[in-house]
């Protein structure tokens, strides 16, 4: 067994929580209520920026040239990601890039990001890399299975198009084939220690879709 294929063994109860989710379903038969939607846009604006510098930092802890170019590459995506696809959905929405900005970060959003940053700035290139995995990986699978299905809904069928194509998956598949060639280099307890990240930053995905569908907010 390949340390990817046990890394999604151990979250594939968490991804199969996230398919059955009210808000994936909402996108798929386009019932999900447009404030729901903005919320999650909103939201995702905030984690790209900070997801983005996590990358970064995998960038600068990467192994050799390739992975530092690769991942280099992705932070800069992430950013193009926030500033071009955001702003076009709150444009969609009614709003624009500079209200998305100027609302505060949710709370899951900052538990989110806050702990990947963490693990990336704390701990070795393998934690880091584990913990910023499932936006990939859990993404990737989610864009995939919703692709099949699609969306009557236009807004959300383009969301879902942008998440499901090749070249994401093909982005994917490389940063797994890595996650396996460092595990393999890996000591035992590193292994299990990369895994526990993996699987918590695979929880606060889950999270971050419920906070969207319940259009969290801080208490006080």
């Amino acid at each position: 067994m390949t340390y990817s294929t046990a890394l999604w063994a151990a979250a594939t109860p968490v991804y199969e929580a996230i398919l059955r989710h009210p808000f994936i379903t909402g996108l798929v038969d386009g019932t999900l209520p447009k404030e729901a939607f903005r919320h999650f846009v909103v939201q995702d604006s905030h984690y790209l920026r900070d997801y983005a510098r996590a990358l970064a930092v995998c960038a600068a802890k990467g192994p050799d040239e390739e992975v530092t170019r690769a991942f280099a590459g992705d932070a800069v995506g992430a950013i193009a990601a926030e500033r071009e696809m955001h702003a076009a959905f709150m444009a969609d929405l009614g709003g624009s890039a500079a209200e998305a900005a100027a609302e505060p970060v949710g709370p899951a959003t900052r538990a989110y990001t806050s702990y990947v940053l963490a693990t990336v700035y704390g701990g070795s290139f393998l934690d880091g890399l584990a913990a910023v995995l499932p936006c990939y990986w859990i993404y990737a699978r989610v864009g995939a299975d919703l692709l099949a299905r699609s969306s009557p809904d236009p807004l959300y069928e383009r969301w879902i198009a942008a998440y499901g194509n090749e070249e994401f998956q093909e982005t994917v598949r490389r940063v797994v084939a890595l996650t396996d060639r460092m595990g393999a280099e890996a000591t035992e307890g590193q292994r299990a220690r990369a895994a526990e990240h993996f699987l918590t930053t695979s929880r606060y995905e889950w999270m971050f879709w419920d906070a969207a569908w319940r259009r969290e907010s801080w208490p006080v």
